[in-house]
């Protein structure tokens, strides 16, 4: 069977297609300033030509069809025609309390992702049109939802539940949902693998460091706490997103800046994180560069990240009375050698010892600690496509 998976933004559309058949890539590409001119970048992976060039994308539904368009031409194409394409899995951020596996798409799961549009107000809107798109070129092709939010769904209410009055969980559903499950599990189940253990006897920490960063604790596959909240804006402060403050601040500043709620919630979304810190770049290379030329706040915002990823693991060893592994992914996970470092030199006390020349590798999925290290760190790149692409086949072929 192939799969073509797609992450539809309000503007944009990523989008694979494997063929399930070894799990192999055969194209990938991106669709970007839709509704505005548009423009197309398709990657076959069978040595065929690139695409890259502007074409009309008034909305989603032509999007997809250049897409589909591309991915069948004799020039550009990796499959005859799009009767190969079995299925179509689609990335969902928000599944709220509704959705705690992935499922197939019909009008009661519509229904149920349109009602979770107050709590992902930017992202659910965009994932149900590139559903609705794909049913408008596609037709009757069997679709799956994959939510960001459905592996969290496992956490005890003393992990999500937060200190306030309980009606406005009980009538607003205000709790911590946490995101980027689909990283999550993905590299939970290869870190065991790389281990040679299961995972259900495993306690992991998983740890997505990109522009957006979560960290997950998961015990025996399942998870048991995360770092972001009731929004992506909570946590570790990130490359834009402010992370964990004080909620009285907003009062604070909307009393001596003239600002209101909505302009503030933008600035902690946009224009906090290291690069409010530093106001050199939300990039952590152009942070490690200024930070290596002497600037000092470029330096601070790159220590206030690396203390608040200590810190959390620190918390989720604790929650899970011990800690078997750790996992770096995503990003600045995968690809930072210099920031896996700086954190690992927090965790000294859990026993770990980091392995230089393995941490100084890329690409592969790797034990970075020493073979004498009480517990095991890992770098596991994250493949988001294929979880979605496995769990659409289980699906859709029942």
């Amino acid at each position: 069977m192939k799969i073509l998976v797609i992450n539809c933004g309000s503007s944009s559309l990523k989008y694979q297609l494997l063929d399930m058949e070894g799990e192999k890539l055969l194209a990938k590409g991106l669709c970007e300033r839709i509704g505005i001119d548009g423009h197309l970048s398709h990657k076959p992976q069978n040595g065929k030509p690139v695409f890259d060039e502007d074409v009309a994308m008034p909305t989603h539904t032509e999007a997809i069809a250049a897409v589909l368009d591309k991915l069948t031409s004799a020039e550009y194409g990796v499959v005859d025609s799009m009767a190969e394409i079995g299925a179509v899995g689609h990335r969902v951020v928000h599944g709220g309390e509704k959705f705690a596996q992935s499922v197939l798409i019909n009008d009661e799961v519509m229904a149920a992702i349109s009602e979770c549009i107050p709590l992902a107000p930017l992202h659910n809107p965009a994932n149900i049109t590139g559903i609705e798109a794909c049913k408008a070129v596609m037709g009757d092709v069997p679709q799956v939802a994959v939510f960001d939010t459905a592996f969290h769904q496992t956490m005890p209410g003393k992990a999500f539940m937060y200190a306030i009055p309980y009606e406005y969980y009980s009538d607003l559903k205000v709790r911590r949902y946490g995101f980027h499950g689909t990283s999550h599990r993905y590299v939970s189940k290869q870190a065991a693998a790389l281990l040679g253990k299961p995972l259900e006897e495993l306690k992991l920490i998983s740890c997505h460091m990109g522009n957006g960063s979560s960290i997950c604790a998961i015990n025996g596959g399942k998870s048991v706490d995360t770092s972001m909240g009731f929004t992506p804006i909570a946590g570790l402060p990130m490359g834009t997103r402010c992370g964990d403050i004080d909620v009285s601040i907003l009062e604070y500043l909307a009393a001596n800046t003239g600002k209101d709620i909505k302009e503030l919630t933008n600035i902690l979304n946009k224009k906090s994180g290291v690069l409010g810190v530093s106001g050199v770049s939300s990039d952590f290379r152009d942070l490690d560069t200024a930070a290596s030329e002497g600037n000092e706040r470029a330096a601070l915002a790159l220590d206030i990240f690396h203390y608040s990823v200590a810190k959390t693991i620190g918390a989720y060893a604790a929650a899970m009375n011990g800690v078997d592994g750790i996992i770096f992914t995503a990003g600045i996970g995968e690809n930072s050698a210099s920031t896996r470092a700086a954190i690992c030199e927090y965790l000294t006390y859990l026993g770990i010892e980091i392995c230089p020349e393995c941490n100084s590798k890329r690409g592969e999925d790797i034990i970075i600690s020493t073979a004498d290290s009480k517990v095991k760190v890992m770098v596991i790149p994250t493949n988001e496509e294929l979880v979605i692409a496995r769990d659409t086949k289980e699906l859709v072929e029942g």
